[in-house]
């Protein structure tokens, strides 16, 4: 892999740790994912059964 994506100076502040990007990152999207699944359940209060609770079949 190339680390051209990765900056290794960052200027005067100190470059964030992976770990800490990967835990801004996943609360972010778990935001996200809290917000989108608010959007779903108040668009499909109809009385529908989504897939997460088992209405999706093959």
């Amino acid at each position: 892999m190339s680390e051209e994506a990765v900056p290794q100076q960052g200027g005067p502040a100190q470059p964030k740790g992976l770990l800490q990007q990967m835990e801004e990152l996943m609360a972010s999207l778990n935001a996200d994912l809290s917000a989108l699944d608010a959007d779903l359940q108040s668009a499909g209060s109809t009385g529908s059964v989504s897939a997460e609770e088992g209405g999706a079949t093959a």
